[in-house]
Protein backbone atom coordinates (compact mmCIF):
# COMPACT_ATOMS: atom_id res chain seq x y z
CA UNK A 1 0.00 0.00 0.00
CA UNK A 2 1.37 3.14 -1.02
CA UNK A 3 1.69 5.95 1.95
CA UNK A 4 -0.91 7.87 3.13
CA UNK A 5 0.00 11.36 1.85
CA UNK A 6 0.09 9.67 -1.55
CA UNK A 7 -3.04 7.75 -1.41
CA UNK A 8 -5.23 10.96 0.14
CA UNK A 9 -3.57 13.67 -2.77
CA UNK A 10 -4.89 11.19 -5.52
CA UNK A 11 -7.94 12.26 -7.38
CA UNK A 12 -11.04 10.50 -6.73
CA UNK A 13 -10.89 9.05 -10.49
CA UNK A 14 -7.06 7.67 -9.61
CA UNK A 15 -8.54 6.22 -6.67
CA UNK A 16 -11.30 4.51 -8.38
CA UNK A 17 -8.88 3.35 -11.42
CA UNK A 18 -6.56 2.13 -8.24
CA UNK A 19 -9.35 -0.07 -6.76
CA UNK A 20 -10.05 -1.22 -10.25
CA UNK A 21 -6.97 -2.64 -10.95
CA UNK A 22 -6.48 -3.97 -7.58
CA UNK A 23 -3.96 -1.58 -6.47
CA UNK A 24 -5.82 0.04 -3.41
CA UNK A 25 -8.95 -1.60 -1.38
CA UNK A 26 -11.48 0.52 -0.79
CA UNK A 27 -10.85 -0.34 3.58
CA UNK A 28 -7.04 1.06 2.73
CA UNK A 29 -8.57 4.35 1.46
CA UNK A 30 -11.26 4.34 4.20
CA UNK A 31 -8.43 4.11 6.76
CA UNK A 32 -6.47 6.65 4.94
CA UNK A 33 -8.93 9.55 5.18
CA UNK A 34 -9.56 8.53 9.07
CA UNK A 35 -6.13 8.73 9.59
CA UNK A 36 -6.30 12.52 8.16
CA UNK A 37 -9.04 13.12 9.43
CA UNK A 38 -7.94 12.83 13.04
CA UNK A 39 -4.89 14.48 12.33
CA UNK A 40 -6.60 17.14 10.63
CA UNK A 41 -9.76 17.64 12.38
CA UNK A 42 -8.21 20.33 15.49
CA UNK A 43 -7.34 22.91 13.54
CA UNK A 44 -9.88 22.62 10.39
CA UNK A 45 -12.93 21.43 12.24
CA UNK A 46 -14.81 20.39 8.66
CA UNK A 47 -17.04 16.99 10.50
CA UNK A 48 -20.21 17.17 12.80
CA UNK A 49 -19.68 13.46 12.83
CA UNK A 50 -17.59 10.87 11.35
CA UNK A 51 -18.71 7.41 10.79
CA UNK A 52 -15.74 5.17 11.11
CA UNK A 53 -17.51 2.41 11.96
CA UNK A 54 -20.24 2.70 9.11
CA UNK A 55 -17.29 3.70 6.66
CA UNK A 56 -15.53 0.60 7.36
CA UNK A 57 -18.34 -1.76 6.74
CA UNK A 58 -19.09 -0.27 3.82
CA UNK A 59 -15.79 -0.40 2.65
CA UNK A 60 -15.62 -3.97 3.73
CA UNK A 61 -18.42 -5.21 1.97
CA UNK A 62 -17.80 -3.67 -1.34
CA UNK A 63 -14.32 -4.93 -0.98
CA UNK A 64 -15.75 -8.61 -0.82
CA UNK A 65 -17.52 -8.14 -3.91
CA UNK A 66 -16.06 -10.49 -6.97
CA UNK A 67 -14.29 -9.05 -9.70
CA UNK A 68 -17.02 -9.04 -12.25
CA UNK A 69 -19.20 -6.82 -9.49
CA UNK A 70 -16.87 -4.43 -9.28
CA UNK A 71 -16.17 -4.31 -13.20
CA UNK A 72 -19.78 -3.36 -13.50
CA UNK A 73 -19.90 -0.62 -10.99
CA UNK A 74 -19.31 3.32 -11.46
CA UNK A 75 -15.80 4.83 -11.87
CA UNK A 76 -16.06 5.91 -8.26
CA UNK A 77 -17.26 2.80 -6.99
CA UNK A 78 -15.29 2.33 -3.18
CA UNK A 79 -13.94 6.06 -3.41
CA UNK A 80 -15.26 7.19 0.59
CA UNK A 81 -17.27 10.92 0.21
CA UNK A 82 -18.18 13.36 3.06
CA UNK A 83 -21.70 14.21 3.03
CA UNK A 84 -23.02 17.91 4.02
CA UNK A 85 -25.09 17.45 7.11
CA UNK A 86 -28.67 18.91 5.24
CA UNK A 87 -28.72 15.83 3.89
CA UNK A 88 -30.31 12.64 5.37
CA UNK A 89 -28.17 9.51 6.38
CA UNK A 90 -30.00 6.69 7.98
CA UNK A 91 -28.57 5.61 10.89
CA UNK A 92 -25.89 8.64 11.05
CA UNK A 93 -27.36 11.66 13.06
CA UNK A 94 -28.36 14.62 11.03
CA UNK A 95 -28.99 17.95 12.88
CA UNK A 96 -28.54 20.66 10.05
CA UNK A 97 -25.88 22.09 12.16
CA UNK A 98 -29.41 23.38 14.42
CA UNK A 99 -29.69 22.40 18.22
CA UNK A 100 -33.11 22.06 17.28
CA UNK A 101 -32.47 18.96 15.37
CA UNK A 102 -29.72 17.82 18.10
CA UNK A 103 -29.89 14.04 18.17
CA UNK A 104 -32.03 13.11 15.45
CA UNK A 105 -31.51 9.84 14.06
CA UNK A 106 -32.93 9.60 10.33
CA UNK A 107 -34.68 6.46 10.14
CA UNK A 108 -34.39 6.56 5.65
CA UNK A 109 -31.39 7.83 3.17
CA UNK A 110 -31.85 10.74 0.92
CA UNK A 111 -32.19 9.75 -2.63
CA UNK A 112 -28.80 10.76 -3.05
CA UNK A 113 -27.21 8.06 -0.04
CA UNK A 114 -29.35 5.64 -2.10
CA UNK A 115 -27.42 6.03 -4.89
CA UNK A 116 -24.20 6.50 -3.52
CA UNK A 117 -24.53 3.47 -1.47
CA UNK A 118 -25.70 1.13 -4.41
CA UNK A 119 -22.48 2.96 -6.14
CA UNK A 120 -20.54 1.23 -3.56
CA UNK A 121 -19.07 4.43 -1.87
CA UNK A 122 -18.29 4.54 2.21
CA UNK A 123 -19.66 7.38 3.89
CA UNK A 124 -16.84 9.11 6.21
CA UNK A 125 -19.61 11.46 8.01
CA UNK A 126 -21.66 14.44 8.13
CA UNK A 127 -19.91 17.76 7.41
CA UNK A 128 -20.34 21.24 9.56
CA UNK A 129 -22.30 24.17 8.06
CA UNK A 130 -24.00 27.29 8.87
CA UNK A 131 -27.57 26.09 10.45
CA UNK A 132 -29.96 25.23 7.94
CA UNK A 133 -27.70 26.30 5.49
CA UNK A 134 -28.17 29.80 6.24
CA UNK A 135 -25.00 31.98 5.83
CA UNK A 136 -21.54 32.32 3.69
CA UNK A 137 -18.92 31.60 5.85
CA UNK A 138 -19.95 28.64 8.18
CA UNK A 139 -20.01 30.96 11.06
CA UNK A 140 -23.41 30.22 12.09
CA UNK A 141 -23.47 26.63 13.07
CA UNK A 142 -24.71 26.09 16.28
CA UNK A 143 -21.81 23.60 17.04
CA UNK A 144 -18.50 24.52 15.97
CA UNK A 145 -16.85 26.80 13.77
CA UNK A 146 -14.50 25.39 10.44
CA UNK A 147 -11.63 26.57 9.59
CA UNK A 148 -10.00 27.19 6.01
CA UNK A 149 -7.35 25.12 5.60
CA UNK A 150 -5.36 27.67 3.26
CA UNK A 151 -5.33 29.99 6.19
CA UNK A 152 -7.26 28.25 9.47
CA UNK A 153 -7.39 32.49 10.54
CA UNK A 154 -10.48 32.48 7.91
CA UNK A 155 -13.23 31.02 6.89
CA UNK A 156 -13.84 28.59 4.26
CA UNK A 157 -16.81 30.16 2.62
CA UNK A 158 -20.73 28.98 3.51
CA UNK A 159 -23.08 27.48 3.80
CA UNK A 160 -21.20 24.44 3.10
CA UNK A 161 -17.71 25.10 4.64
CA UNK A 162 -17.82 21.70 5.72
CA UNK A 163 -17.30 19.62 2.53
CA UNK A 164 -15.14 22.18 1.16
CA UNK A 165 -12.92 22.35 3.64
CA UNK A 166 -12.84 18.43 4.35
CA UNK A 167 -12.34 18.06 0.45
CA UNK A 168 -9.57 20.92 0.60
CA UNK A 169 -7.82 19.24 3.30
CA UNK A 170 -7.47 16.24 1.85
CA UNK A 171 -10.12 14.75 4.42
CA UNK A 172 -12.27 13.32 1.78
CA UNK A 173 -11.91 13.03 -2.16
CA UNK A 174 -15.59 14.13 -2.55
CA UNK A 175 -18.47 15.44 -0.45
CA UNK A 176 -21.75 16.25 -1.32
CA UNK A 177 -23.30 19.89 -0.39
CA UNK A 178 -26.27 21.57 -1.03
CA UNK A 179 -26.96 25.12 -3.30
CA UNK A 180 -29.64 27.37 -2.37
CA UNK A 181 -27.88 30.83 -3.58
CA UNK A 182 -24.33 29.63 -3.47
CA UNK A 183 -23.22 27.39 -1.03
CA UNK A 184 -21.48 24.97 -3.25
CA UNK A 185 -19.33 27.31 -5.38
CA UNK A 186 -18.68 29.77 -3.04
CA UNK A 187 -16.93 27.59 -0.28
CA UNK A 188 -15.12 26.13 -3.10
CA UNK A 189 -13.64 29.12 -4.31
CA UNK A 190 -12.45 30.59 -1.38
CA UNK A 191 -11.00 26.88 -0.45
CA UNK A 192 -9.48 25.97 -3.92
CA UNK A 193 -11.56 23.24 -5.02
CA UNK A 194 -14.44 22.26 -7.32
CA UNK A 195 -17.68 23.03 -6.25
CA UNK A 196 -20.93 22.55 -9.06
CA UNK A 197 -24.60 23.65 -8.84
CA UNK A 198 -26.19 21.25 -10.99
CA UNK A 199 -29.61 22.52 -13.25
CA UNK A 200 -32.37 22.78 -10.82
CA UNK A 201 -34.00 19.35 -10.75
CA UNK A 202 -31.60 17.57 -12.15
CA UNK A 203 -30.19 16.16 -9.10
CA UNK A 204 -33.12 14.83 -6.34
CA UNK A 205 -33.52 16.48 -3.21
CA UNK A 206 -35.61 14.29 -1.43
CA UNK A 207 -34.65 13.59 1.78
CA UNK A 208 -32.37 17.01 1.54
CA UNK A 209 -33.50 19.28 5.14
CA UNK A 210 -35.15 21.96 2.83
CA UNK A 211 -34.57 25.57 3.14
CA UNK A 212 -36.13 27.52 0.26
CA UNK A 213 -37.57 24.93 -2.09
CA UNK A 214 -37.34 26.68 -4.87
CA UNK A 215 -33.72 27.29 -4.95
CA UNK A 216 -32.17 24.25 -3.06
CA UNK A 217 -29.96 21.85 -5.32
CA UNK A 218 -27.82 19.16 -3.80
CA UNK A 219 -24.65 19.06 -5.96
CA UNK A 220 -20.63 17.56 -6.20
CA UNK A 221 -17.44 18.89 -3.95
CA UNK A 222 -14.22 17.89 -5.93
CA UNK A 223 -10.98 18.62 -6.25
CA UNK A 224 -11.23 18.11 -9.88
CA UNK A 225 -14.12 18.45 -12.78
CA UNK A 226 -13.77 15.07 -13.87
CA UNK A 227 -14.42 14.20 -10.65
CA UNK A 228 -17.56 16.22 -10.40
CA UNK A 229 -18.48 15.04 -13.39
CA UNK A 230 -18.47 11.30 -12.16
CA UNK A 231 -20.12 12.05 -8.96
CA UNK A 232 -23.02 14.20 -10.27
CA UNK A 233 -23.58 11.36 -13.11
CA UNK A 234 -23.96 9.10 -10.34
CA UNK A 235 -26.42 11.23 -7.92
CA UNK A 236 -28.42 12.68 -11.28
CA UNK A 237 -31.56 11.58 -12.66
CA UNK A 238 -35.57 11.59 -11.88
CA UNK A 239 -36.53 10.55 -9.12
CA UNK A 240 -40.37 10.19 -8.71
CA UNK A 241 -40.11 11.21 -4.33
CA UNK A 242 -39.66 14.51 -6.12
CA UNK A 243 -41.71 16.69 -7.60
CA UNK A 244 -39.16 18.81 -9.14
CA UNK A 245 -37.07 16.32 -10.56
CA UNK A 246 -36.62 16.52 -14.04
CA UNK A 247 -38.02 12.99 -15.87
CA UNK A 248 -34.75 12.75 -18.22
CA UNK A 249 -31.74 11.13 -16.42
CA UNK A 250 -28.32 12.69 -16.57
CA UNK A 251 -26.56 14.59 -18.92
CA UNK A 252 -22.89 13.32 -20.67
CA UNK A 253 -20.99 15.41 -18.34
CA UNK A 254 -17.60 12.42 -17.97
CA UNK A 255 -17.78 12.59 -21.69
CA UNK A 256 -17.93 16.30 -22.00
CA UNK A 257 -14.77 16.55 -19.02
CA UNK A 258 -12.73 14.17 -20.66
CA UNK A 259 -13.06 15.83 -24.38
CA UNK A 260 -12.01 19.53 -22.42
CA UNK A 261 -9.44 18.05 -20.73
CA UNK A 262 -7.70 18.38 -24.85
CA UNK A 263 -8.14 21.78 -24.68
CA UNK A 264 -9.47 22.64 -27.98
CA UNK A 265 -12.42 24.88 -27.27
CA UNK A 266 -12.65 26.07 -31.26
CA UNK A 267 -16.38 26.71 -31.82
CA UNK A 268 -17.25 27.41 -28.21
CA UNK A 269 -18.83 30.93 -27.79
CA UNK A 270 -18.16 31.91 -24.01
CA UNK A 271 -20.22 34.72 -22.52
CA UNK A 272 -18.34 37.51 -20.53
CA UNK A 273 -20.67 38.47 -18.01
CA UNK A 274 -20.37 42.18 -17.91
CA UNK A 275 -22.20 43.22 -14.28
CA UNK A 276 -19.71 40.96 -12.14
CA UNK A 277 -17.21 43.02 -11.99
CA UNK A 278 -15.64 46.45 -10.39
CA UNK A 279 -16.49 48.01 -7.27
CA UNK A 280 -16.47 45.39 -4.52
CA UNK A 281 -14.48 43.13 -6.54
CA UNK A 282 -10.74 42.29 -5.02
CA UNK A 283 -8.23 43.43 -7.68
CA UNK A 284 -6.50 39.83 -7.53
CA UNK A 285 -9.71 37.90 -8.01
CA UNK A 286 -10.50 40.14 -11.16
CA UNK A 287 -7.04 39.50 -12.12
CA UNK A 288 -6.64 35.64 -11.95
CA UNK A 289 -10.41 35.96 -13.84
CA UNK A 290 -8.87 38.14 -16.61
CA UNK A 291 -6.39 35.75 -16.66
CA UNK A 292 -8.56 32.59 -16.86
CA UNK A 293 -10.45 34.04 -19.85
CA UNK A 294 -7.60 34.98 -21.74
CA UNK A 295 -6.86 31.05 -21.38
CA UNK A 296 -9.88 29.91 -22.86
CA UNK A 297 -9.14 32.39 -25.64
CA UNK A 298 -5.79 30.99 -26.36
CA UNK A 299 -7.36 27.20 -26.22
CA UNK A 300 -9.90 28.68 -29.28
CA UNK A 301 -12.92 30.41 -27.37
CA UNK A 302 -14.84 32.94 -28.96
CA UNK A 303 -15.25 35.21 -26.03
CA UNK A 304 -17.59 38.78 -26.23
CA UNK A 305 -19.03 40.70 -23.11
CA UNK A 306 -22.78 39.86 -22.48
CA UNK A 307 -25.16 42.05 -20.57
CA UNK A 308 -27.46 40.42 -18.34
CA UNK A 309 -29.07 43.76 -17.01
CA UNK A 310 -31.43 42.97 -13.77
CA UNK A 311 -28.71 40.84 -12.16
CA UNK A 312 -27.71 43.91 -9.91
CA UNK A 313 -31.61 43.15 -8.49
CA UNK A 314 -30.75 39.61 -8.14
CA UNK A 315 -29.49 40.19 -4.32
CA UNK A 316 -32.41 42.12 -3.42
CA UNK A 317 -34.95 39.63 -5.19
CA UNK A 318 -33.00 36.51 -3.47
CA UNK A 319 -33.31 38.02 0.26
CA UNK A 320 -37.13 38.15 0.12
CA UNK A 321 -37.70 35.00 -1.97
CA UNK A 322 -35.43 32.72 0.54
CA UNK A 323 -36.39 34.05 3.71
CA UNK A 324 -39.98 33.97 2.99
CA UNK A 325 -39.61 30.62 2.04
CA UNK A 326 -37.12 29.44 5.11
CA UNK A 327 -40.20 30.79 6.99
CA UNK A 328 -42.19 28.54 5.67
CA UNK A 329 -40.43 25.54 5.62
CA UNK A 330 -39.34 25.98 9.14
CA UNK A 331 -42.53 26.60 11.08
CA UNK A 332 -42.63 22.63 11.24
CA UNK A 333 -39.63 22.97 13.66
CA UNK A 334 -42.23 24.25 16.55
CA UNK A 335 -41.94 21.43 18.99
CA UNK A 336 -45.43 19.52 18.41
CA UNK A 337 -44.26 18.10 15.42
CA UNK A 338 -40.79 17.77 14.77
CA UNK A 339 -36.91 18.50 16.48
CA UNK A 340 -36.44 20.31 20.09
CA UNK A 341 -39.29 20.55 22.65
CA UNK A 342 -38.95 23.36 25.57
CA UNK A 343 -41.16 23.91 27.78
CA UNK A 344 -42.03 27.25 29.48
CA UNK A 345 -40.84 27.46 32.99
CA UNK A 346 -43.34 27.40 36.02
CA UNK A 347 -44.39 30.88 35.75
CA UNK A 348 -45.20 30.84 32.27
CA UNK A 349 -48.69 29.50 31.27
CA UNK A 350 -48.13 25.70 29.79
CA UNK A 351 -50.01 26.71 26.72
CA UNK A 352 -48.77 25.36 23.31
CA UNK A 353 -48.27 28.85 21.94
CA UNK A 354 -45.62 29.45 25.01
CA UNK A 355 -43.85 25.99 24.17
CA UNK A 356 -43.51 27.09 20.52
CA UNK A 357 -41.80 30.50 21.56
CA UNK A 358 -39.53 28.92 23.79
CA UNK A 359 -38.76 26.31 22.39
CA UNK A 360 -37.85 28.04 18.73
CA UNK A 361 -35.94 30.87 20.94
CA UNK A 362 -33.74 28.18 22.34
CA UNK A 363 -33.60 25.93 19.11
CA UNK A 364 -32.78 28.39 16.54
CA UNK A 365 -29.61 30.74 16.05
CA UNK A 366 -29.82 34.56 15.19
CA UNK A 367 -28.81 34.46 11.54
CA UNK A 368 -32.05 31.53 11.44
CA UNK A 369 -34.54 33.78 13.53
CA UNK A 370 -33.10 36.91 11.17
CA UNK A 371 -34.45 35.13 7.72
CA UNK A 372 -37.53 34.01 9.55
CA UNK A 373 -38.62 37.65 10.93
CA UNK A 374 -37.74 38.68 6.86
CA UNK A 375 -39.38 36.05 5.23
CA UNK A 376 -42.65 36.30 7.60
CA UNK A 377 -42.61 39.98 7.21
CA UNK A 378 -42.77 39.57 3.21
CA UNK A 379 -45.27 37.28 3.12
CA UNK A 380 -47.74 38.91 5.54
CA UNK A 381 -50.69 40.72 5.08
CA UNK A 382 -50.79 43.77 2.92
CA UNK A 383 -47.12 43.18 2.15
CA UNK A 384 -47.47 39.97 0.16
CA UNK A 385 -47.82 41.81 -3.51
CA UNK A 386 -45.46 44.43 -2.79
CA UNK A 387 -42.39 42.65 -1.52
CA UNK A 388 -42.78 38.71 -2.28
CA UNK A 389 -44.78 38.82 -5.41
CA UNK A 390 -42.39 41.99 -6.92
CA UNK A 391 -39.44 39.57 -5.82
CA UNK A 392 -40.93 36.59 -7.87
CA UNK A 393 -41.84 39.72 -11.10
CA UNK A 394 -37.58 40.32 -10.85
CA UNK A 395 -36.78 36.11 -10.95
CA UNK A 396 -38.66 36.27 -14.15
CA UNK A 397 -36.52 39.08 -15.54
CA UNK A 398 -33.46 37.27 -14.73
CA UNK A 399 -34.58 34.00 -16.05
CA UNK A 400 -35.32 36.07 -19.00
CA UNK A 401 -31.91 37.47 -19.29
CA UNK A 402 -29.98 34.24 -19.04
CA UNK A 403 -32.22 33.22 -21.54
CA UNK A 404 -31.77 35.79 -24.02
CA UNK A 405 -28.40 35.64 -23.51
CA UNK A 406 -27.97 31.92 -23.89
CA UNK A 407 -29.55 32.72 -27.23
CA UNK A 408 -25.66 34.45 -28.08
CA UNK A 409 -23.29 32.27 -26.60
CA UNK A 410 -22.75 28.54 -25.37
CA UNK A 411 -21.76 29.37 -21.54
CA UNK A 412 -21.22 32.51 -19.72
CA UNK A 413 -18.44 32.85 -16.95
CA UNK A 414 -17.57 35.22 -13.96
CA UNK A 415 -15.90 35.72 -10.66
CA UNK A 416 -17.14 32.97 -8.36
CA UNK A 417 -16.88 35.15 -5.39
CA UNK A 418 -15.77 39.00 -5.15
CA UNK A 419 -13.20 38.16 -2.64
CA UNK A 420 -11.37 35.53 -1.39
CA UNK A 421 -11.31 34.40 2.13
CA UNK A 422 -12.07 36.92 4.85
CA UNK A 423 -11.00 36.72 8.40
CA UNK A 424 -13.64 35.20 11.29
CA UNK A 425 -15.78 37.80 12.47
CA UNK A 426 -15.24 40.39 9.46
CA UNK A 427 -18.50 40.60 8.26
CA UNK A 428 -20.68 38.76 11.29
CA UNK A 429 -21.48 42.17 12.30
CA UNK A 430 -23.22 43.50 9.31
CA UNK A 431 -25.24 41.05 7.70
CA UNK A 432 -25.87 43.40 4.58
CA UNK A 433 -21.99 42.80 3.93
CA UNK A 434 -21.92 38.96 4.18
CA UNK A 435 -25.08 39.06 2.17
CA UNK A 436 -23.63 40.79 -0.75
CA UNK A 437 -20.92 38.62 -1.26
CA UNK A 438 -23.74 36.18 -2.77
CA UNK A 439 -23.73 38.89 -5.74
CA UNK A 440 -21.99 36.27 -7.95
CA UNK A 441 -23.94 33.11 -7.08
CA UNK A 442 -27.48 33.93 -6.88
CA UNK A 443 -28.33 34.22 -10.61
CA UNK A 444 -27.53 31.19 -10.81
CA UNK A 445 -30.27 30.02 -8.44
CA UNK A 446 -32.62 32.45 -9.29
CA UNK A 447 -32.84 31.15 -12.81
CA UNK A 448 -32.34 27.30 -12.42
CA UNK A 449 -29.13 27.28 -14.56
CA UNK A 450 -26.07 24.77 -13.94
CA UNK A 451 -23.03 26.42 -12.51
CA UNK A 452 -19.83 25.39 -11.00
CA UNK A 453 -16.65 27.09 -9.65
CA UNK A 454 -13.07 25.87 -10.31
CA UNK A 455 -9.93 27.09 -8.80
CA UNK A 456 -8.25 29.80 -11.07
CA UNK A 457 -4.92 30.30 -9.27
CA UNK A 458 -4.04 32.11 -5.78
CA UNK A 459 -4.75 35.98 -5.27
CA UNK A 460 -1.89 37.99 -4.53
CA UNK A 461 -2.83 37.20 -0.45
CA UNK A 462 -2.15 34.45 -1.33
CA UNK A 463 -5.48 32.48 -1.32
CA UNK A 464 -7.67 30.55 -3.71
CA UNK A 465 -9.94 32.04 -6.53
CA UNK A 466 -12.79 30.96 -8.04
CA UNK A 467 -13.73 30.74 -12.17
CA UNK A 468 -17.37 30.21 -12.56
CA UNK A 469 -18.87 28.73 -15.73
CA UNK A 470 -22.86 29.02 -15.84
CA UNK A 471 -24.66 26.91 -18.67
CA UNK A 472 -28.28 26.78 -19.86
CA UNK A 473 -30.73 24.74 -18.02
CA UNK A 474 -30.51 20.62 -18.54
CA UNK A 475 -27.38 21.38 -20.39
CA UNK A 476 -25.33 20.73 -17.69
CA UNK A 477 -22.52 19.33 -19.53
CA UNK A 478 -21.74 22.26 -21.62
CA UNK A 479 -19.79 23.85 -18.64
CA UNK A 480 -18.04 20.82 -17.92
CA UNK A 481 -16.07 20.75 -21.11
CA UNK A 482 -14.67 24.90 -20.81
CA UNK A 483 -14.46 24.02 -16.95
CA UNK A 484 -11.86 20.85 -17.27
CA UNK A 485 -9.91 22.31 -20.17
CA UNK A 486 -9.20 25.65 -17.94
CA UNK A 487 -8.04 23.75 -15.20
CA UNK A 488 -6.00 21.94 -17.72
CA UNK A 489 -4.54 24.92 -19.04
CA UNK A 490 -4.16 26.74 -15.21
CA UNK A 491 -2.20 22.84 -14.13
CA UNK A 492 0.43 24.36 -16.74
CA UNK A 493 0.50 28.05 -15.40
CA UNK A 494 0.69 26.70 -11.44
CA UNK A 495 3.22 23.75 -12.06
CA UNK A 496 0.24 21.23 -11.53
CA UNK A 497 -3.15 21.24 -9.50
CA UNK A 498 -3.68 24.62 -7.23
CA UNK A 499 -5.40 21.82 -4.33
CA UNK A 500 -1.80 20.26 -4.10
CA UNK A 501 -0.18 23.27 -3.41
CA UNK A 502 -1.87 23.19 0.01
CA UNK A 503 0.55 23.23 3.12
CA UNK A 504 -1.08 20.95 4.86
CA UNK A 505 0.56 20.27 8.27
CA UNK A 506 -1.58 18.08 9.81
CA UNK A 507 -0.16 15.26 6.42
CA UNK A 508 2.96 15.53 8.48
CA UNK A 509 3.54 12.68 10.09
CA UNK A 510 0.92 10.59 8.28
CA UNK A 511 2.45 8.26 6.11
CA UNK A 512 2.87 4.60 6.74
Amino acid sequence: MANVEELVKLSAAEMGAAIKKGDVSSRELVDAHLQVIEAAEPSVQAFLKVSADEAREQADAFDAKSADEKAAMPELAGVPIAIKDMIVTKGIETTAASKILEGWIPPYDATVIEKLKAAGMPILGKTNLDEFAQGSSTEHSAYKTTHNPWDTDRVPGGSGGGSASAVAAFEAPLALGTDTGGSIRQPGALTGTVGVKPTYGGVSRFGAIAMASSLDQIGPCSRTVLDSALLQEIIGGHDKRDSTSIPEGPRPMVAAAREGMKRDLKGLKVGLIKELGGDGFQPGVEARFNEGVKKLEEMGAEVTEVSLPHLPYSLGAYYIIMPSEVSSNLARYDGMRYGLRVMPPDNVPQTAANMMAYTREAGFGDEVKRRIILGTYALSAGYYDAWYGSAQKVRTLIIDDFKKAFEKVDVLVGPTSPVTAFKFGEKTEDPMAMYAIDITTIPANLAGVPAMSIPAGLSDDGLPVGFQFIAPQQRDEVMYKPAAALEAALEDEWNGPIWKSLNASWLNGQAK
